[in-house]
């Protein structure tokens, strides 16, 4: 690069080039908080195996850090008669309900309806959101 006028174009062009780069790079991104799937497996996976663990059996990465291990969502059914309590869990799942702290664990679950609100206004979608999960949780119910 012998001619002077190509070199400060070409160093005009990768300073500007750079400044738009960093201007346009705000590091790290943050990971979204809504997932676009409204499956109950991957709603469960996505915003409740951090404490209740993948296989949902109160196993999740976050129970040390926890002061009441999460419940296993899997003997649900098994603890209720052999009936899995539908309405309880969309009470707790939606608002809390009116179940003591110690139905699902500890006071510190949180209640995925306003949240599942904040995150989606769309209330068809939340509501289809609960619903899967709650079924999803039904489905793996200990025989």
């Amino acid at each position: 690069m012998q001619n002077p006028s190509i070199r400060a174009l070409v160093i005009a062009v990768s300073v500007c080039g750079a400044s738009v780069a960093f201007a346009q790079s705000t590091g790290p991104q943050n990971p979204s908080l809504v997932i676009q799937s409204v499956e109950g497996r991957d709603l469960f996976a996505f915003y409740c195996s951090t404490c209740h663990g993948r296989d949902a059996r109160g196993n999740g990465p976050v129970v040390p850090a926890l002061k009441v291990r999460p419940p296993d969502l899997t003997t649900m059914a098994r603890r209720n008669r052999g009936v899995f309590p539908r309405p309880r869990v969309e009470a707790l799942v939606t608002n809390g309900g009116s179940a003591p702290p110690s139905a699902h664990g500890s006071s510190d679950m949180p209640v995925w309806g306003p949240i599942f609100r904040g995150l989606d206004p769309n209330d068809t979608r939340v509501k289809i959101r609960i619903a899967n999960l709650v079924a999803y949780i039904e489905s793996i119910q200990a025989k």
